[in-house]
């Protein structure tokens, strides 16, 4: 039998695309140049089994262009805001993804975020770096202490508890605002409170993080109104999607000093970070890496193999995107 066709739109681990080799006749993209639109529809008219990421967005339109064989989609990670699925299941096509494997490498970056900017870590970097400090003083890059603080999670799925727990071990109080309450015996481990309200919890919290997915309901859930609820010695922290914050909005605040600072993993429309929010001071700015370590990514391609290989034997792949997810 001939194996199955697979296009990798991205550069993966070297371990990933060795087996998928074995395994698959499999087009790689060496260079890791994100395709262009007309080279994903290429691709789709091509593939038995396309493997896009985040920087791939497959929308209607394409998907309609894509060849009768094109059967699955197997994204290489968690989120699929990129992906219509709605178009996909219409054209009978199954999307996969690569759930749980991300979570504490992600949340390892936001408890970096939420201990880096209000101790102004980036400043004082970029002070010793560029031969600008002057030794220590007693006002030298003042600071807010994270002990004591109260913490506000938006999206208390297993990221938000993951962060969580690592906040609790510095000493901070836990809130959290989800679509519903999660399980009383989680909540009462994380000393958590919950706020059907998020109108009510923003302006009482010291720290606000961002771990919801992008999704019709939240785009632009922190728009304008929301973000100036923040009280001034708030800092907020990004690192589910940039699309959840109104950035242009979050940026004027920023400036205007109406909260304290930011830590931002995400963008609205990366790789674009708009210069105002690359001109200020008050801010934390990485380059989108809250899953970026070596054990993440190679779980991830793993999880690839499997639903691809399950589903061309003919099964139900374990990381299939359920239409209730729709």
């Amino acid at each position: 039998m001939a194996k199955a066709k697979v296009i990798l739109t991205r550069k993966y681990p070297e371990a990933a695309e060795t087996r998928m080799r074995e395994l698959f006749d499999t087009k790689l993209n060496g260079e890791d140049v994100p395709f262009s639109r007309a080279a994903l529809i290429d691709a789709m008219r091509e593939a038995d089994v396309l493997v896009p990421t985040v920087t791939d967005t497959i929308d209607a339109e394409m998907i309609e262009q894509a060849g009768p064989q094109l059967k699955l989609i197997a994204n290489f990670g968690t989120g699929v805001d990129h992906i219509d699925l709605h178009a996909a299941k219409a054209k009978g096509i199954t999307v996969t993804n690569t759930p749980g494997v991300l979570t504490e490498d992600t949340a390892d970056v936001a408890m970096a975020l939420i201990l880096s900017v209000p101790r102004r870590v980036a400043e004082g970097d970029k002070k010793v770096r560029d031969g600008s400090w002057a030794g220590w003083a007693p006002t030298g890059l003042l600071g807010h202490r994270i002990n004591g603080k109260r913490l506000g999670i938006i999206g208390m799925g297993a990221i938000g508890q993951a962060i969580a727990r690592r906040a609790r071990g510095f000493g901070m109080s836990i809130h959290y605002h989800n679509r519903k309450p999660v399980q009383s015996g989680v909540e009462e481990a994380l000393e958590a409170t919950y706020w059907e309200s998020l109108d009510q919890m923003l302006p009482r919290m010291d720290i606000v993080s961002v771990n919801c997915p992008s999704t019709e309901a939240t785009r632009n859930l922190l728009n304008a109104e929301r973000i100036g609820l923040l009280n001034k010695n708030a800092y907020l922290i990004n690192t589910a999607r940039g699309d959840v914050v109104d950035e242009a909005a979050m940026v004027t605040a920023l400036q205007n000093r109406s909260f304290a600072g930011a830590g931002i993993d995400v963008y609205a429309e990366e790789p674009h970070v708009p210069e105002a929010l690359r001109k200020l001071r008050n801010v934390v700015l990485l380059p989108h890496i809250g899953s970026a370590t070596i054990e993440g990514r190679d779980a991830m391609g793993d999880k690839v193999l499997i639903n691809i290989q399950t589903f061309i034997d003919g099964h139900t792949p374990p990381d299939r995107v359920l239409a209730a997810m729709l």
